[in-house]
């Protein structure tokens, strides 16, 4: 057996297997459809809301003012201070007004002596003239007399009570429970000398204001929602309110309505809203820019996690799975959003597979291999 020979064979036996391949026929195998993970809607009741944003404000806060002259004696507070009702914060020099409470209560007592000598002398003069010894005339003054005396003694006593007034006024107290703000004036200063002087400012924080606004549109809506349930405007303050600073997470502050104003400003077009929180731990300052719910009513509703939910030009829609496995994309309304969750208002139906995984692998018109999973509860 040559090598020539066996180049032959070898040629041969090339030949033919590339005969073979060659009446194979070439098919296209097709890839098999993408992936996604679907969900049912979530069936739950919901607490629908109106909300806004507001600012905290203070239920009071004072000027706390020098009414009399004097020299500032005393300052029995720290600047900051937390204060009760009643607490004394400036004493301004108080010992001449002492005297002039002392003096004005000799005048009522000198007075009063009057009134008893022009009484019996009255009294004398009407015995006479009814005897017919006195005259007329002398009745006649001695009761003027009287009257004048009595006067007198009205006069002094008023004045007593208004010495006893500016003496009140030379110990400044608080006028309700709060925090009282940096003193504005020093010990042995002058003050009310030509006009009330400043001496600090006392703020209340317990409990504490928090005012918001809502639109016209919003007005209507949320009477019509009320309206529903039979509550009245009066009943309005009942409504529970919950505020959430902006640092914080959901609504921990709870209140209530506080107040509603009777008119919608045309300037504006809003509807001025108050609402009031108890305020113990003084978390809530004054000037906070918070964030308000009012809960309006509880309703079933479907749900669906809001990262499946898309938008175009047409609106807001999600991507459903037919029983067919073939996607299609379904416009809808969405509400509130509930935790991670996205109240749909209308669109859904609560057998509907919506796309909730692999959404970008999602494409309408075209079959997916759907993974079915149970979506979780709002929070």
């Amino acid at each position: 057996m040559t090598l020539a020979w066996f180049a032959r064979v070898m040629l041969v036996l090339a030949v033919a297997a590339g005969a073979a391949a060659c009446g194979k026929k070439n098919e296209y195998a097709a890839p098999p459809p993408p992936k996604v993970t679907v969900a049912a809607p979530v069936e739950q009741e919901v607490t629908s809301y109106f909300e806004s944003t507001g600012n905290t404000a203070s239920v009071n806060a004072v000027d706390l003012v020098a009414r009399v002259q004097g020299f500032v004696q005393a300052i029995s507070y720290n600047d900051g201070d937390f204060v009760k009702q009643g607490t004394s914060l400036f004493t301004i020099e108080p010992e001449p007004y002492k005297l002039k409470v002392d003096a004005a209560k000799a005048s009522v007592t000198s007075a009063k002596a009057n009134l008893v000598q022009a009484q019996a002398e009255y009294q004398r003069q009407a015995d006479l003239i009814t005897r017919q010894v006195s005259t007329q005339a002398n009745y006649d003054k001695a009761l003027a007399q009287r009257d004048s005396t009595q006067a007198d003694v009205q006069s002094a006593q008023a004045n007593e009570q208004q010495a006893e007034i500016n003496l009140g006024y030379t110990d400044v107290t608080a006028p309700f429970d709060g925090v009282v703000t940096a003193r504005q004036v020093s010990i042995g200063q002058l003050v009310g000398a030509n006009s009330a002087t400043s001496l600090a400012t006392i703020v209340q924080l317990d409990p504490i204001w928090v005012n918001f606004t809502a639109s016209e549109r919003d007005v209507q809506r949320v009477k019509a929602t009320l309206a529903g349930q039979g509550l009245t405007r009066a009943q309005l303050t009942s409504l529970p309110v919950e505020i959430g600073l902006q640092t914080e997470t959901g609504y921990p502050h709870k209140g209530k309505l506080d107040y509603v104003a009777p008119n919608v400003d045309p300037s504006t077009g809003t509807l001025a809203i108050r609402a009031v929180l108890p305020n113990a731990n003084r978390a809530l300052l004054p000037g906070y820019f918070v964030r308000v719910r009012v809960p309006m009513q509880t309703r079933p509703a479907l749900l669906v996690p809001d990262v499946a939910i898309g938008s175009d030009q047409g609106g807001r829609y999600v991507l459903v799975v037919n029983k067919d496995n073939v996607v299609e994309q379904r416009k809808v309304e969405p509400g509130q959003l509930v935790g991670d969750l996205r109240v749909i208002d209308n669109g859904l139906a609560k057998d509907d597979r919506v796309v909730v995984g692999g959404i970008m692998r999602a494409i309408p018109g075209e079959k997916v291999d759907a993974e079915q999973q149970s979506a979780p509860a709002a929070k």
